[in-house]
């Protein structure tokens, strides 16, 4: 309950004391937040978006090994924030493990930056014939890559959630304000990789790599600087339970332990606290839900397990994780397609013709801001003209579901993969009607035949990206947060490491003997078209699962102080949606 202007979700400042309404949190402290989001994801597309291109004429690596390089970074950096989530769940909290991690993170790219300054750490050419890197260099190169990777595991759980807790889900004003938090977080995400596919890339290949990665750098450290100014007015959750992870391991194996009990009839003859316990502890209760009814046996008051029985608040929190967790299944796919952007669009685009007037040529990566664009222009539009609109047609302080936003963006995303297997088939044939046989041999067709596959890619972003990162922070156990938006990072690391396993094994079977590899080094005389069939044909397959999936997934239900230790219901609505989704 609110005291004397204080906050009602307990929230406290760096010192540990309670901290007002009035002073802290909300927008005024996600104004230092983003500037960071901006800058980190400046710096991450300032790499991701152009690195294949520099392992290639660089580093002069083939074009499988660098698709499946920067497939395994790219992973790295995705996966790698389970690890930060679960250090700042557990021991640090979110603050004090981004800062540590923010540390991290700008060493690496101070390092790359040297990496690719000094001509002692890039293979050396004569004459036009360059030699390959020596181990030396691969060592530094890549170190440096994975000291990055590494700092992201700690900062991009963290600042997203960390940014979300500055809104009090008790307080109904500023509830409504979280709403469009993550709209407006990824806002900011998107104008940082906008800046990186336009003005990053055309300056690492015109003006120089050292300086097209020495800026994000210089901007990765103002946007500290500035983090850090804000410090007085954040807010910080304290943490209500010493492992919250314990009761993933501690309620399935409870639950295994009472396995020959029967349960009882009423789920309300399973173990919980009174409401009261909640009400003193400052936690949340979850409430019962008749899914994985094996785990119910873990909440059996007369177990066999030789200690106190589990709740059914941690039993729930157990389901959650679950149902998270088939969910997360479903969007392995949709990040195998998005890990195109990056890679085979790119060397796709090298072949095309890139000129724009008599002098300028584009470089192929920038047609990557065209994803972001795409992306800038829907967050506005989504959040002010399609949310009220679906708000009024279907009650949900969301317009829609997050699950339907899930199921729209990946149905955006098909469209979008079989207009890029439509374009390399037209591409393909140009080839042929030309005769076109060398790998630098230019295609004449213009690089903007991409373009419709980019902004696509774009605006399925808008539904499936913000969504699954909200859809993660919001379905998460209450202590659980950092680490449950890892299901969105690792699922983008996996979907990486998905890509790199199938052009691995494409390129391997489909060049067996005499057989021309589908994803060979001259794109020319290959068949990109069929590798994107088959990416097509996976990712219709994927969508059907996803509605199954979503229609068996039951959101959190929970319950919260209100007035003079009073207890509402905080519920979702079960009934079936239109597309068949639990709403």
């Amino acid at each position: 309950m609110e005291i004397k202007g204080y906050t009602q979700d307990g929230t406290v400042d760096l010192r540990g004391r309670p901290v007002l309404a009035s002073k802290t949190g909300k927008w005024k402290a996600c104004a230092f937040l983003v500037g960071y989001e901006a800058f980190e994801r400046m710096a991450f597309y300032g790499i991701a978006s152009n690195l294949v291109n520099y392992l290639t004429t660089q580093l002069h690596e083939d074009t499988v090994s660098s698709v499946r390089n920067v497939n395994n970074w790219s992973g790295s950096v995705w996966l790698t924030p389970i690890l930060g989530a679960y250090i700042a769940d557990t021991y640090l909290g979110r603050f004090w493990t981004f800062t540590v991690s923010s540390l991290i993170y700008v060493m690496g790219m101070v390092l790359l930056t040297t990496a690719v300054s000094l001509k002692s750490l890039k293979p050396s050419c004569t004459n036009g014939v360059c030699n390959k890197a020596s181990t030396l260099q691969i060592a530094f190169f890549y170190s440096s890559l994975y000291i990055i990777a590494l700092g992201a595991g700690g900062t991009k759980p963290n600042i997203s959630t960390f940014g979300a807790d500055q809104f009090d889900d008790f307080n109904p004003h500023e509830k409504e304000l979280k709403v469009s938090f993550f709209n407006w977080w990824m806002f900011s995400s998107f104008l940082g990789a906008l800046f990186a596919t336009l003005g990053l890339v055309y300056i690492q290949e015109n003006l120089g790599w050292g300086l097209g990665y020495g800026i994000p750098t210089v901007g990765l450290l103002f946007s500290l600087f500035v983090f850090y100014i804000g410090t007085p007015i954040y807010r910080h959750k304290v943490r209500k339970t010493e492992s919250p992870a314990g009761d993933l391991i501690e309620v399935p194996v409870t639950a295994f332990k009472n396995r020959k009990l029967q349960l009882p009839n009423n789920p309300s003859q399973l173990h919980e606290h009174e409401p009261q316990h909640y009400i003193n502890s400052g936690k949340r209760q979850v409430h019962y839900t008749p899914i994985f009814r094996f785990l119910d046996k873990a909440a059996i008051k007369d177990g066999n397990s030789g200690r106190p029985p589990c709740t059914v608040t941690q039993v729930e929190g157990t389901k959650l994780v679950l149902g998270m967790l088939l969910i997360w299944l479903v969007t392995l796919i949709p990040s195998t397609i998005w890990a195109q952007i990056n890679t085979l669009f790119v060397k796709q685009g090298t072949t095309l013709d890139r000129s724009l007037g008599s002098s300028f040529q584009i470089p192929a990566a920038s047609l990557g801001s065209f994803v972001t664009l795409s992306m800038l222009l829907s967050v506005p539009m989504y959040d002010r003209y399609f949310v009220p609109f679906m708000r009024r047609k279907t009650g949900n302080p969301r317009g829609i579901t997050l699950l339907q936003r899930l199921g729209i963006g990946f149905c955006i995303q098909v469209i979008a993969i079989a207009i890029a297997y439509a374009v390399e088939v037209r591409r393909m044939h140009v080839v042929r009607v030309h005769q076109i046989v060398g790998p630098k041999e230019i295609v004449p067709m213009n690089i903007f035949w991409l373009l419709p596959q980019y902004v696509l890619l774009g605006i399925a972003d808008v539904f499936n990206a913000i969504g699954l990162l909200e859809f993660f922070y919001d379905q998460s156990p209450e202590d659980m947060q950092s680490l449950g938006t890892t299901f969105f990072t690792s699922g983008i690391g996996v979907g990486n490491f998905l890509n790199s396993f199938l052009v691995t094994m494409v390129d391997k079977i489909t060049g067996r003997g005499n057989n021309k590899s589908w994803i060979g080094d001259n794109l020319n005389d290959s068949h990109l078209d069929y590798y994107y069939g088959f990416l097509l044909v996976i990712s219709t397959l994927n969508l059907g699962v996803f509605l199954w999936a979503s229609s068996k997934y039951i959101y959190k239900r929970e319950t919260k102080e209100v007035n003079e230790g009073c207890i509402e219901m905080e519920s979702k609505a079960l009934e079936i949606s239109p597309l068949g989704l639990q709403v």
